[in-house]
């Protein structure tokens, strides 16, 4: 998955508990990648409801997983 305004491929989630936590990822051919140096414990679970954030650009929305 690419943003659809700017074309980057990375992404974040905010943490449902505190706003200010946020985990990066890139999705590449329907596999979520979260940055290597994440606690792997902790990291949320994403699905195609997700609501994720661009890391470069204002564009926010749904994930889309699996295209």
């Amino acid at each position: 998955m690419k943003c659809p305004t700017c074309g980057c491929d990375k992404f974040y989630v905010k943490d449902s508990d505190d706003e200010y936590e946020i985990y990066t990822f890139t999705i590449r051919n329907g596999n979520v990648s979260f940055e290597p140096d994440l606690d792997s414990s902790t990291l949320p679970e994403l699905t195609d409801e997700s609501e994720a954030f661009c890391n470069r650009c204002a564009w926010h929305g749904k994930l889309q997983i699996g295209g």
